[in-house]
């Protein structure tokens, strides 16, 4: 199942603020964390893009530092309060959403 470039970018701006909001992590372990959680169509790729644009939003904060394992230097993200009251609003409103959608389909199946 794919689902539209539009869609997927709202939901990994939320998706990835919710990742970062439990604590400092580095881009392969948001990668290698929504995989986990069953999050469609994740590429290596995808993820730098949504971090650069939450970082110029002012929503995350990154620290480039050694890795714990030895191997090249990585960027450490953490949010912001800006980002938190980012991802209380996107909390509420994909609450709302998807009681709405989730009333929608179930009455759309009970009708047929």
């Amino acid at each position: 199942m794919t689902i539209s470039n539009q869609m997927m970018k709202g939901l990994l701006d939320g998706a990835i603020l919710a990742l970062i909001a439990q604590g400092e992590t580095y881009g392969y372990e948001i990668l290698e964390k929504l995989k986990e959680k069953n999050f469609p169509e994740i590429s290596d790729g995808s993820i730098y893009p949504v971090l650069l644009r939450l970082s110029k939003k002012a929503y995350i904060q990154s620290e480039t530092r050694k890795s714990d394992t030895g191997g090249p230097r990585r960027k450490y993200y953490t949010i912001t309060q800006e980002g938190q009251t980012e991802l209380d609003n996107f909390r509420n409103k994909w609450f709302a959403l998807n009681q709405g959608m989730n009333n929608l389909l179930r009455s759309d199946k009970d009708v047929k």
